[in-house]
């Protein structure tokens, strides 16, 4: 079935999510993060890496309620290709809290592979309503067809601008990905599809290998910039890129940065797999402290 551009402004439902100091120290441990304060579980601020946020929303975006809200089928449903994560960290998550994952439809439009949506998410405290993170997450539908014009509640573009960017501080980082990391990020997340784990399934969906997820890949850049232009995870405030190009575990990805000469907390980065493509474009990352 069609996605309807009038279904723009669709309330998409909600979910609530228990956090445990097991699942945010599962999460920093994927991504190879050992710094307090979000693995050490004894420190007094304890709590988790902010691109943690992916964890409950997964079974906010994967649950059948959302997708029939939109009108489409299951096997329409799987079609589904996560295109974008853009991420406003309001304030920490923290053991023992209840979250309240809730989202709407805010942007439709066609293109030449299906129907592309962008739905806001918000994920909040659940005993106090404060907002803890707000997602604009975009996928596609591949070959779900839209029924009507184009049709946008906000902007939604999350594309840093190249005006202002400083040359001089461009800057390059390598990380090699574990040919067994999406492996164990599908573990400790919860985030599971077997194109990231079962070569066999991959193979017979036509790619070339098992591909890592676009969150893990953005959550490493995450990491590294927070590393490098931050003052540890906790200060990152924002992190958006949209997913392109696939990496293959067991390769090795590269992370150009720039700093934003019109923002000293703000580093825009593009990430490119191992034979060169984009793997994330238009990246950006803000910080609450003064970059490096």
């Amino acid at each position: 079935m069609p996605i309807r551009s009038a279904q723009v402004g669709v309330d998409l439902g909600a979910c609530d999510f228990e956090v445990t100091t097991r699942r945010l120290l599962s999460f920093a441990a994927a991504l190879g993060e050992t710094a307090p304060p979000v693995f050490d579980d004894a420190a007094a601020d304890f709590a988790g890496m902010p691109q943690f946020c992916v964890v409950p929303e997964w079974p906010w975006a994967s649950a059948a309620e959302r997708t029939g809200r939109l009108g489409l089928t299951p096997e329409e449903a799987r079609r589904a290709l996560h295109m974008g994560q853009d991420s406003t960290f309001h304030g920490p998550i923290r053991p023992g809290m209840r979250l309240r994952v809730s989202g709407q439809l805010v942007a439709v439009r066609a293109s030449k592979a299906g129907t592309i949506t962008v739905s806001r998410i918000e994920t909040s405290d659940a005993s106090t309503g404060d907002r803890c993170v707000t997602t604009y997450s975009s996928a596609l539908f591949r070959g779900v067809s839209l029924d009507g014009e184009p049709r946008s509640l906000e902007s939604t573009a999350t594309a840093a601008s190249a005006a202002g960017v400083d040359d001089a501080r461009a800057d390059v980082t390598e990380v090699v990905i574990p040919r067994e990391f999406g492996h164990v990020y599908t573990e400790c997340t919860g985030i599971w599809n077997p194109i990231h784990t079962e070569r066999r399934v991959a193979l017979a969906m036509g790619l070339p290998d098992i591909v890592l997820h676009g969150t893990a890949t953005w959550a490493i850049a995450g990491r590294e910039l927070s590393r490098l232009h931050g003052a540890g995870q906790a200060a990152l405030r924002r992190l958006a890129g949209s997913f392109r190009a696939m990496v293959i575990p067991g390769t090795a990805i590269r992370i150009e940065h720039r700093l934003l000469a019109t923002a000293s907390a703000a580093v825009r980065f593009t990430v490119f797999n191992a034979a060169g493509e984009t793997a994330i474009a238009d990246g950006i990352a803000e910080f609450s402290s003064p970059t490096n």
